[in-house]
């Protein structure tokens, strides 16, 4: 390049990638093509690509733009495994207690939160049970109980911001049955409180119909199949139907599909 004080200013632009805003980089760009051939004002392009994602901004500015901004800050997904059997035991019980947390702006799972929990009305798994969720005896005897759990569950919300009444969470689940039957009832019958964050969610099922105008009669594996997805992991575990919600959500919300809350208030 021929122009010196051209050159010092695509060396400025080069060093300072990082800290420009993605506007004030398209103006710089818009100032100096008069001065400079086609070619290197591509080539100052990829410099400046390759700077902001060496800082960490590259991936994250590429998935705002990607999909329109999202109603909540945080998603929470969870998917309850309980005690069960032929015919159904009462009452049922939880045994394992998932959450992922959900960047809203990049749908990407930021934190997790995973224990198994002691039944104690039927301490014992019916081998139906075991075969249907992959636990094992082994997995809940000595495990918290679900007052603890849930104990642990406020701990982690707190330490990961989202108690703050800034901050905007709502949780999902694929169905209403998690946190409009199970929790409740089970805490009922043990004379725990439910917090109130528990008490409004979003049924995957119903924003998948929502979004694309047909109705997922077999759950998550239904989802995946009208997606293209493969299903990750083990269906009727709990963690990893987590894992095919929220990799559902970030497809959806990459087709512009906007998650809103479907359960009705307390």
């Amino acid at each position: 390049v021929s122009d010196a004080s051209g050159c010092s200013m695509i060396a400025l632009l080069h060093t300072g990638a990082a800290r420009f805003p993605q506007n004030l980089l398209s103006r710089s760009r818009q100032a100096v093509s008069p001065l400079f051939p086609a070619g290197v004002l591509k080539g100052f392009s990829s410099i400046v690509s390759r700077k902001l994602a060496s800082h960490g901004f590259g991936a994250s500015m590429a998935a705002m733009s990607s999909f329109p901004p999202q109603r909540y800050h945080y998603f929470l997904v969870l998917d309850f495994e309980a005690t069960c059997d032929k015919p159904q035991i009462h009452p049922q019980e939880i045994i394992e207690f998932p959450i992922l947390k959900l960047n809203g702006r990049t749908m990407e799972i930021e934190s997790t939160f995973h224990m198994y929990v002691q039944p104690v009305v039927h301490p014992q798994l019916t081998p139906f049970c075991t075969e249907l969720t992959g636990i094992i005896q082994g997995m809940v005897d000595g495990q918290p109980s679900l007052q603890q759990v849930l104990e642990r569950v406020d701990e982690w919300m707190a330490k990961e911001g989202l108690l703050d009444p800034s901050v905007k969470s709502i949780f999902v689940t694929c169905g209403d049955w998690d946190l409009k039957v199970m929790l409740p009832g089970q805490c009922q019958y043990l004379g725990l409180p439910v917090a109130d964050y528990f008490k409004q969610w979003i049924n995957l099922k119903k924003a998948y119909s929502f979004a694309m105008g047909s109705w997922p009669k077999n759950g998550l594996l239904d989802m995946n199949k009208g997606l293209n997805l493969q299903h990750i992991g083990r269906p009727h575990s709990g963690i990893d139907d987590c894992k095919n919600i929220a990799n559902i959500m970030k497809t959806l919300a990459h087709r512009g599909f906007i998650f809103k809350q479907t359960s009705k208030p307390f």
